[in-house]
C-alpha cells in the first residue's frame, strides 16, 4: 500500500489513476446496464421477476421469437430507410453548407453561428415545432408545397402511412444537419491552400479541384461524420415520441422506439432488451469505423 501511495505522489502512478478513474466511472454508469441488458435478452423477464436477478434462463429463444414477428422485418426496413436517408440528407446539406460558408463572405461567421440552433434544441422541442410544420390541415410545409404548384391538396405527413416515417426523416435531417456542417467546415480548414493554387496553376477547373483535392483530403473526416451520424441516427427517439409514436400501424416505427414500446408499454422487458441488443451491435460497428477514421486522421 505504502509503494502505490508513493507511485501516486511521485507522478509514477499518476497517468494510471487519471485513466483509471474515468474508465471505472463509465464501468459502474453504463458498462454494467449493458450487461445488464445483454443477459435480460437471454432470459424470461416480465412484471413480477424485473425486481430479481436470477431469472428463468432461456437461451436464444428471444431471439428466435423476435425474428417470427410479423412486424419485425418492416420495423427493421424503417429503420434502415429513416438511416440512410437521415444521413445522406444530413451529410449532402451540410457539406453543401460548409462548402458555401468555406467562401469566407462578410457575415459568414454570424450566419453560421445560427444554424447550431438546431443542434442545441432538445428533440422533444423540435418535434413540436415540426409537429406544428407537418400538420395536415394548417401546416407551413403543405403551404409552401401548394403555393409552388408541388401538390394540390394537403398532405396529411403523421397520420398518412406513406409520408409518417418520411415526416420524422425531414424533421431529423433538420436537427443534424448543423453538427454535419460545423464537423465538415473544420475538415475543410485544415486543408493546405497551396494545394488548390497549385492545382489551379495547372488549369484544374473548380470540380477537379473538389474530385482530386478535397473529396481525397476530407476522407477520414467523412469516415468519422458518416459512423457518429449512424450513431446518433439510431439513439433518434425523441422525434418519433413527439411526430408519430410509430404509427399508424407501425408505418414509422423503428427498431429503437419499437425497444421502448416492448419495455415500458408492453412490458416485455426480455424483447426489447433483445431489440436494443441488436442495435448495440450495429452501434458497435460503427464506432470501430469511427475509431479507425479518427486513428488515420491522427497520423495524417
Amino acid at each position: 500500500m505504502r509503494k502505490i501511495l508513493s507511485s501516486l505522489t511521485d507522478g509514477r502512478g499518476f497517468d494510471i489513476g487519471l485513466v483509471g478513474l474515468p474508465l471505472a466511472f463509465l464501468f459502474v454508469l453504463s458498462g454494467l446496464p449493458l450487461l445488464y441488458n445483454v443477459l435480460m435478452s437471454f432470459q424470461e423477464v416480465d412484471m413480477f421477476s424485473l425486481g430479481t436477478f436470477f431469472r428463468p434462463f432461456v437461451g436464444f429463444k428471444n431471439y428466435v421469437s423476435l425474428f417470427a414477428q410479423r412486424e419485425t422485418w418492416p420495423i427493421l426496413t424503417n429503420t434502415a430507410i429513416f438511416v440512410g436517408a437521415s444521413i445522406a440528407g444530413q451529410f449532402l446539406i451540410g457539406f453543401s453548407l460548409a462548402l458555401f460558408f468555406w467562401t469566407n463572405f462578410p457575415g459568414a461567421s454570424w450566419l453560421r453561428g445560427l444554424f447550431l440552433v438546431s443542434w442545441v434544441m432538445p428533440g422533444l422541442v423540435v418535434g413540436a415545432i415540426w409537429n406544428w410544420i407537418l400538420s395536415g390541415d394548417f401546416g407551413v410545409l403543405n403551404f409552401f408545397l401548394r403555393e409552388a404548384g408541388l401538390i394540390s391538396e394537403n398532405i396529411f405527413w403523421r397520420s398518412d402511412p406513406n409520408y409518417s416515417l418520411w415526416a420524422v426523416i425531414i424533421a431529423n435531417i433538420w436537427l443534424g444537419t448543423s453538427f454535419n456542417m460545423i464537423l465538415l467546415s473544420v475538415g475543410l480548414s485544415g486543408i493546405p491552400k497551396d494545394l488548390y493554387e497549385a492545382a489551379e496553376l495547372d488549369g484544374a477547373n473548380v470540380w477537379q479541384r473538389f474530385w482530386t483535392i478535397t473529396l481525397p483530403m476530407m476522407r477520414s473526416t467523412i469516415g468519422a461524420i458518416i459512423s457518429l451520424g449512424l450513431i446518433f441516427t439510431l439513439q433518434q427517439f425523441d422525434l418519433f415520441a413527439a411526430i408519430t409514436s410509430g404509427g399508424p400501424n407501425n408505418s414509422s416505427n423503428v427498431a429503437q422506439y419499437w425497444a421502448w414500446d416492448q419495455s415500458f408499454r408492453q412490458y416485455d422487458f426480455a424483447r426489447g432488451a433483445t431489440i436494443s441488443v441488436i442495435m448495440i451491435v450495429f452501434v458497435m460497428l460503427a464506432s470501430i469505423v469511427y475509431v479507425r477514421s479518427t486513428r488515420q486522421e491522427v497520423r495524417g
